[in-house]
């Protein structure tokens, strides 16, 4: 009995663990930001809908987007596999930003007022621990 009580709380806190991971990104906003001295965009993720400003100065007025259910779950099951406090630590795979090989990139994600970012990357070249994340959000951006 104690075994099968055992069982059933492993299953249920686990459980609660994924819907709770799913609440965080329902609160969260997301945003990626790629710059050169020629080229902005920021993407911004927040409840199911996205808008992408390709002006640095704010002068645009971006349309917010909003995601298909499908396009939705594929980017909460990405956003499950990102490790928020180890963001800051991710090491970049490749260095082209530094000679204007590649747009300067950042992702940072909110959750109640708790920022987690990441340093800078080159654009279209992530850590590989979010690379599956930053490619589902830019890849949304282009449809």
């Amino acid at each position: 009995m104690k075994i099968l009580s055992l069982l059933f709380l492993t299953i249920f806190l686990g459980n609660g663990c994924d819907s709770a991971k799913a609440q965080d990104i329902e609160t969260a906003v997301i945003e990626y930001t790629a710059n050169t001295r020629g080229f902005y965009q920021k993407i911004t993720v927040k409840n199911q809908m996205l808008t992408v400003s390709k002006d640095r100065d704010g002068n645009d007025k971006p349309v917010p987007k909003k995601l298909s259910d499908a396009d939705w779950k594929e980017l909460v099951d990405c956003f499950k596999t990102v490790k928020l406090d180890s963001l800051s630590k991710l090491k970049a795979p490749s260095e082209k930003r530094f000679h204007d090989g590649a747009a300067i990139a950042k992702l940072k994600i909110t959750i109640k007022e708790k920022a987690y970012e990441t340093t800078s990357f080159d654009h279209g070249f992530p850590p590989k621990e979010i690379k599956k994340f930053v490619n589902t959000i830019t890849s949304l951006a282009k449809k």
